[in-house]
């Protein structure tokens, strides 16, 4: 189930690579923005294992700390301005634990919110204004990239 599940999620990176590199080309004349970066929020000795664009508007980062066996999430704007609504979540896949969440208006980044999910698949996404990406059933193995949803 594992293997079949990281071939789905693969699948859907690579068809969400294809239809970002399709707009990137298709509106060559529009200023393009960098992605955010990831900003450090979670701490130190937190690394990001993954990340996901937020179309146009930032990214969400799942960070991994090794002596804590915790797991953080923060999302990021790409620019910081005016207050927007934000939202940032992570949870374990299995459902053993509650979900962490952090949502309001902020000018630069929601979150950092923590997990700890040594050894578990971790369901993890965030919220600029109304753009989403949700990740569910990744990084709990090298075969398990998860499922990306944008809406």
């Amino acid at each position: 189930m594992k293997r079949s599940r990281a071939i789905a999620g693969s699948a859907v990176l690579a068809v969400a690579g294809m239809a970002t590199m399709a707009t990137a080309t298709s509106a060559s004349a529009a200023p393009v923005r960098a992605t955010a970066a990831y900003n450090g929020a979670c701490g130190s000795g937190y690394s990001v294992v993954n990340s996901a664009e937020i179309s146009g508007k930032g990214a969400v980062f799942l960070t991994y700390n090794g002596k804590t066996g915790k797991n953080c999430v923060v999302t990021v704007r790409n620019t910081t301005g005016k207050a927007v609504s934000m939202y940032t979540y992570l949870g374990p896949t299995d459902g053993s634990s509650e979900t962490v969440f952090d949502s309001g208006l902020y000018t630069s980044y929601a979150g950092p919110v923590y997990l700890l999910a040594k050894g578990r698949c971790v369901d993890w996404g965030g919220t600029i204004e109304n753009v989403s990406v949700n990740v569910n059933g990744s990084n709990c193995g090298r075969l398990a990239a998860g499922t990306v949803t944008r809406h």
